[in-house]
């Protein structure tokens, strides 16, 4: 099982950034999908998640109304639309699948290897 993040890098508060996290439809086909991220010196958090069907989504409150999660099934690709971005977002994010959406990491099985974001104030 492999799951691929991309899209991270460098921007300025304000701006925006769309992560992609791509693996193979046997992966992603009946598994909820989720977004974490660790900051420098911090425990790894929770983000975003999407369930199987995409029906349902999850946000942390930290960046509810800024970042929306969505999933697109003929590309086996789940997407993290960032905007709005603060020097606070600034973090390696890691996508994940799990049997259903949740928020704790526990839940997930497989993870992808990071893609950093620097938001620059």
């Amino acid at each position: 099982v492999q799951l691929q993040a991309s899209g991270g890098g460098l921007v300025q508060a304000g701006g925006s950034l769309r992560l992609s996290c791509v693996a193979s439809r046997r992966t992603f086909s009946n598994n909820a999908v989720g977004w974490f991220r660790q900051a420098p010196g911090k425990e790894r958090e929770f983000v975003a998640s999407i369930s199987w069907n995409g029906g349902i989504t999850t946000y942390a409150d930290s960046v509810k109304g800024r970042f929306t999660i969505s999933r697109d099934h003929a590309k086996n690709t789940v997407y993290l639309q960032m905007n709005s971005l603060k020097p606070e977002d600034t973090a390696v994010y890691y996508c994940a699948t799990a049997r259903r959406i949740a928020y704790s990491e526990e839940e997930y099985d497989y993870w992808g290897q990071g893609t950093q974001v620097t938001v620059s104030s």
